[in-house]
């Protein structure tokens, strides 16, 4: 009916209540996404990643992505628990990780590369390649840095990576996840 369309996103870091995707309503939804082969995004604050988890442990077989890594706070260099929280769900084969809102989550006037390596250690160590995707989070990343300064932190950060790894973080992962749903009904109609 709307080939274009494979997925959907609620703002869920907005909701007040961090235990939020665990509501029943929100976990008939989850389901139905399942059903019709939908993809969904999980838009969260690292404090939600608890609750992340324990959504997934229902759906294993729902394709899940996490946005902006979990918006784990770089302004602070905190990275625990966020970096064990998101080890734990980088378990699940089902679940991808969203490599953008980097620059947003740091000091917007100061930050440097270097600020952002450990972070970038943690996912590349937990999704590995073939489970990353690259995204620029524009407009919004203007608040702290230019388009081409938040996709040279990932190039520069995998410049001694094999062009197949590159290729696959800058898009053929997301053509995979995201394409399920189409090339699913493509080769079924």
């Amino acid at each position: 009916m709307y080939p274009k369309l494979c997925g959907f996103r609620h703002i869920v870091q907005a909701e007040a209540d961090d235990r939020f995707m665990l509501r029943p309503a929100f976990l008939r939804g989850i389901k139905c996404l399942e059903e019709f082969d939908f993809t969904y995004d999980i838009l969260i604050y690292a404090r939600q990643l608890p609750a992340a988890l324990e959504l997934l442990s229902k759906f294993p077989s729902q394709p899940f992505v996490i946005d902006h890594i979990a918006k784990p706070s770089i302004k602070t260099n905190l990275r625990l628990p966020w970096a064990s929280d998101l080890c734990a769900i980088a378990k699940n084969p089902n679940v991808y990780c969203k490599i953008s809102g980097l620059v947003t989550e740091a000091d917007w006037h100061q930050w440097t590369p270097d600020d952002f390596k450990p972070y970038l250690d943690t996912v590349f160590e937990a999704f590995g390649v073939d489970r990353l995707i690259f995204g620029s989070d524009w407009p919004v990343c203007l608040l702290a840095a230019g388009y081409h300064q938040v996709v040279a932190l990932v190039t520069d950060y995998m410049r001694d990576f094999p062009k197949t790894a590159v290729d696959k973080v800058f898009g053929l992962n997301a053509a995979r996840f995201y394409g399920q749903r189409a090339s699913h009904h493509a080769v079924t109609t």
